[in-house]
């Protein structure tokens, strides 16, 4: 009997053994360890074209020229989906001074798609913490032209742990945890009023005669940001807006507290664009040799904000997703499935592109019909439209796999709760021990272009990457460039997902399905909540 179990053992392990294609994986491994055009390819889209804030020249630079690098690849149907998306924004000049009671440059970028101010401004300047609608009856009168700093300054943070990370073993295993979703009305409401917030404030701000406004960067350590979202072409700020290093900004907040005051002056000089208000997703192709067998896809986004290049965040992913096409194109493969790959607009203003991609081919939301909602990112108002309407080409995407979370390798994949594809997963990831990528964690993850089609029944998802450095220094920052990207740690990723695409390109089934989302209930219904905006 155990000699029995044994050769059944036997049969099952071979068996399993086979789904893997280890002779297409070896090539893989070979081209991209032997014939890596990765190093090449990121330092063209970060050092030459830069920063790429959706709809903006260099973004436009970047949509031509990542088109020209798929055809040349070999890859065929290149082409762009518009969708409608805003105006252009980009920054010509930024200079910030302390000019009293010392003068004294201080580190500084403009708020994304607020205006310039009128050529360089001189004003004192006025902590006026305002972080809700009750906080403006306070300043009232008192902002006629001043500089206005919005932000609660704070004591400042020194960082408690080494900002360059590797997963452990213990930091992944923690990861493999199944999470209950939780639903709650009343934090549905709260978050879409802070979402409306920063049009109130710039309302309020010039209706004062402030000057301009400054914010405190949410970061020490010298690194300023920028983000901003009112990229909708009847939504443009009035007032000004510039982030400061966190440093100087609570330098400012000090000495406002003293009998020496600070003036500051301001120049921002920053440009719109409004001959093309659609944004492009870049899309190309290794067509399948069944029809019918529908597609899968890989993806990143290719847009950033524009205080640095937009390394990690992510033209990480997209270089690693035109080196899997141009990998896979090399090795001419001929798949069941089309292999579709996908750079991503907008993704930085709320998941946009890949919204529009959803809404186009996936699945439907009902429209929003309060007039005070559709002034928000449709983002903000996504999870709360129902019922979901799947689309006729719903059921041709087999799989999907997106990669936004810097230029760490692969350590595994996140199963979004999703059983059913957890044994599929590891016997995917079984090559890869070897190269620290051996574990699929039942843990969702958010934040990044997976999350819309997993919301509509596609199997979609985002790989477990090391951290690095991103989330402590270089994510959205004005160091996010070249010199944090690790290329061996890309090379490594551009193997690990491109084997996943080819398996789940070649395999018999689509990849299991969630249910289809249905409206969910209150996750508990006696609760008590206290507003506090």
């Amino acid at each position: 009997m155990r000699y029995v179990l044994a050769i059944l053992a036997l049969a099952f392990a071979s068996a399993s053994a086979a789904q893997v294609d280890n002779a297409m994986i070896t090539r893989i491994i070979d081209e991209e360890l032997n014939h890596s055009e990765l190093s090449q390819t990121a330092a063209y889209l970060t050092d030459r074209i830069g920063g790429r804030m959706t709809n903006s020249p260099q973004m436009r630079a970047a949509e031509q020229w990542t088109q020209q690098q798929f055809r040349a690849s070999g890859l065929k149907n290149v082409h762009t989906e518009a969708f409608d998306f805003g105006r252009g924004w980009s920054i010509e000049r930024i200079e910030a001074r302390m000019l009293t009671p010392r003068v004294l440059p201080m580190r500084a970028i403009p708020v994304a798609w607020t205006p310039s101010t009128n050529g360089t401004i001189s004003a004192p300047v006025i902590v006026a913490p305002l972080r809700r609608e009750r906080d403006f009856d306070k300043w009232r009168g008192k902002l006629k032209g001043m500089v206005v700093l919005v932000s609660e300054p704070g004591e400042g943070s020194e960082p408690d742990q080494a900002p360059f990370q590797r997963r452990t073993g213990e930091d992944l295993g923690k990861l493999d945890t199944y999470e209950q979703p939780t639903r709650s009305e009343t934090a549905i409401a709260r978050g879409l009023k802070r979402s409306s917030f920063t049009a109130k404030l710039d309302a309020f701000l010039a209706s004062e005669g402030a000057l301009a406004w400054l914010r405190q960067s949410n970061r020490d350590g010298g690194l300023v940001h920028g983000e901003g979202y009112a990229y909708r072409v009847d939504q443009t700020p009035k007032v000004p807006g510039i982030e400061l290093a966190a440093e100087d900004y609570r330098r400012l907040a000090r000495l406002a507290k003293t009998d020496a005051a600070p003036t500051v002056e301001l120049t921002s000089a920053v440009r719109y664009y409004d001959d093309d208000h659609n944004a492009y997703n870049i899309i190309a192709e290794i067509p399948g040799r069944d029809p019918k067998s529908g597609y899968v896809m890989a993806g990143a986004h290719l847009d950033s904000w524009v205080a640095a290049d937009g390394a990690n965040d992510n033209g990480a992913g997209s270089v690693v997703v035109m080196e899997i096409a141009r990998v896979l194109s090399k090795l001419g493969v001929k798949p069941r499935r089309t292999i579709r790959f996908v750079l991503w607009a907008g993704e930085e203003q709320g998941l946009l592109g890949s919204m529009a991609y959803v809404e186009q081919h996936l699945a439907k939301r009902p429209p929003i019909t309060d007039p005070e909602l559709a002034k928000l990112s449709p983002f903000n108002t996504w999870n709360t439209r129902w019922p979901i309407t799947p689309l006729p080409g719903s059921a041709e995407l087999a799989a999907y796999f997106n990669l936004d979370n810097g230029s760490g390798k692969i350590r595994g994949i996140y199963t979004e709760g999703n059983p059913s594809v957890a044994p599929i997963f590891r016997e995917w990831l079984g090559p890869f021990a070897s190269m620290g990528a051996s574990h699929v964690v039942a843990r969702p993850t958010g934040g990044t272009d997976h999350v819309l089609m997993q919301s509509v029944g596609i199997p979609a998802f985002q790989f477990v990457q090391d951290p690095l450095d991103y989330n402590s220094r270089v994510h959205h920052t004005s160091v996010d460039t070249y010199d944090h990207m690790k290329m061996a740690d890309l090379k490594q990723a551009t193997i690990v997902m491109a084997s996943f695409l080819w398996q789940a390109a070649e395999r018999a089934e689509p990849l299991p399905r969630m249910p289809l989302a249905t409206k969910p209930a209150e996750t508990n219904p006696f609760a008590y909540e206290d507003d506090d905006d």
